[in-house]
């Protein structure tokens, strides 16, 4: 359904970076030092079964950099040819909560 897909898209504009177009307007810093946590990621992306990596640790060691760096691969076509193209977003969990105090419309927002 169209109208869905423009819903879908205007909430993902309204809740996400998009970091490939952040990375392709040269806005992402170069990422040094991280090529076998990104290469890890593109591993587990190109799966065909458990294919969704998670980045977990204490702030500031680098799960942002490692993101980015994956962003500007893509841009770059640094990337195996399943994620040539794709669209890498980050959802910003305090723009889906904020304003979300009546009732249900967390729960709208996610769906």
């Amino acid at each position: 359904n169209k109208s869905e897909n423009s819903n879908d898209s205007a909430a993902l504009d309204e809740y996400c970076e998009d970091l490939t177009a952040k990375a392709e307007q040269g806005k992402i810093d170069p990422v040094l030092g991280r090529n076998d946590e990104i290469r890890m990621m593109v591993d587990v992306l190109c799966r065909r079964r458990k294919n969704n990596p998670i980045l977990v640790g204490d702030p500031g060691v680098g799960k942002t950099a490692v993101v980015e760096g994956f962003a500007q691969r893509i841009v770059d076509g640094q990337v195996p040819q399943d994620l040539q193209g794709v669209r890498l977003l980050v959802l910003d969990m305090g723009l889906l909560q904020a304003g979300a105090g009546v009732k249900g419309e967390f729960e709208r927002r996610l769906k």
